[in-house]
């Protein structure tokens, strides 16, 4: 088709094709960019743990008063909810992913390092934390029993109590020890003493959002028995007797010391759910604005095509005389929406990287990829040629001898 008569049409009508492409733009260049921002809310929501998410119960206890048999009561707490049915393995640990508290510890490879190699989240917990957690060992072994200390005499005054050995993920074994074996080597974590790495877990992520999305996989754990009023008592039941276990586990906890208030009783996927509320409602609400944008623009596009069918009522009738088909009227308004978007496409894929540029300067979200940019152009393309339709099928609907009586 020839575009001539298009673009010379498109002259007379400055005003109204250059509020089109600036709508267009706009749209292409928000899209863009809350396509992006709905992508990493969901790459961040769907982050692996490395945990058996679906088979974890979390109990969170404060006691009354300060409890001097708080190591001795945790031992049978724990003696007692390994022995409930529907258990598979119980420990006290520090910290859960998602969880309300986090620890790090800076990790160096010489004891005089001057800045740290890495900083890694701690996870602390007895025999049984790598089987409640779930974790997997792709080097090395567990911790042995005389490995283990407990949390009272590491922070007693003046203690000589130290961690002799760590195991770390494989994220943070290859940061540390890119390309060799870390298993038998020495780290330095929270003093002088080394600690040599006996075994490396597949993954665990950290508890929170310390660091950058690439160091998520930065943890790792350290033999220390802590009392319940340090941490949370963490079981994994089987799957289908989970809610069960939950109820049975508090209240035998409660049957025990009654002296003692409970917190939190939470399965993982209600922490996870509660930790990425603010990420879930940010998408929705992306996805609303991108829905609006788009009703906006299409309303745009059939308003000012409209508008256009009306004001050339005669040339349409002219050329329908003339023996142009109504295929070829219908096509006309579509190339000539066609044009009208990629220019405003154009105009919208620049102001995308702008914007985008000011959000990593100011927000520091990560650069938008051109994989996005095309996204947007064929959903307005798209958008454009549906909206345009209506009113190009009434344009080529009009009978020539009524178009060119019209005045």
């Amino acid at each position: 088709m020839d575009i001539r008569p298009i673009l010379s049409t498109l002259r007379r009508h400055k005003t109204a094709a250059a509020l089109i492409v600036l709508e267009i733009a706009l749209s292409c260049a928000i899209i863009c960019n809350a396509v992006f921002l709905i992508d990493t809310r969901q790459d961040r929501m769907n982050r692996t743990t490395g945990l058996a998410e679906n088979e974890l119960v979390r109990l969170r206890y404060t006691g009354i008063g300060r409890d001097d048999n708080a190591e001795a009561l945790t031992r049978g707490d724990l003696t007692a909810l390994r022995a409930l049915p529907g258990v598979r393995a119980a420990t006290v640990a520090n910290q859960v992913p998602f969880g309300n508290s986090s620890s790090y510890s800076s990790v160096n490879l010489e004891p005089d390092q001057q800045n740290p190699t890495l900083d890694a989240s701690g996870y602390v917990g007895d025999e049984q934390l790598l089987e409640t957690f779930g974790l997997r060992l792709v080097a090395g072994r567990d911790f042995t029993a005389d490995e283990y200390v407990e949390w009272e005499a590491l922070r007693a005054p003046g203690s000589e109590v130290e961690i002799s050995s760590v195991i770390l993920t494989r994220a943070t074994a290859e940061r540390l020890f890119p390309g060799e074996d870390a298993v038998g080597k020495s780290i330095y974590s929270g003093g002088e003493n080394p600690q040599r790495v006996v075994g490396v877990i597949e993954y665990l992520i950290r508890p929170g959002d310390n660091g950058s999305p690439a160091d998520a996989g930065l943890s790792m754990v350290l033999p220390i028995r802590r009392p319940y009023t340090t941490g949370s008592y963490v079981l994994r039941t089987e799957p289908a007797r989970r809610d069960e276990v939950q109820k049975a586990a508090a209240a035998v906890l409660e049957q025990r010391n009654p002296n003692r208030i409970l917190l939190d009783s939470e399965t993982f996927e209600q922490m996870s759910d509660d930790y990425y509320a603010q990420d879930r409602a940010m998408a929705w609400l992306l996805v609303s604005v991108c829905i609006a944008l788009l009703i906006v623009t299409a309303l745009g596009i059939v308003g000012l095509a409209s508008f256009w069918v009306q004001q050339r009522t005669k040339q349409i009738g002219v050329r329908r005389a003339l023996g142009a088909t109504r295929g070829q009227i219908l096509r006309y308004f579509q190339t000539e929406n066609l044009l009208l978007a990629t220019v405003g496409i154009a105009l919208g894929m620049a102001l995308a990287y702008g914007i985008n540029l000011m959000l990593m300067e100011r927000y520091e979200l990560p650069r938008l990829p051109a994989m996005y940019l095309p996204i947007g152009a064929v959903a307005l393309w798209l958008l454009g040629q549906v909206a345009v339709f209506a009113p190009a099928r009434r344009a080529a609907a009009v009978p020539p001898a009524v178009a060119t009586r019209s005045i």
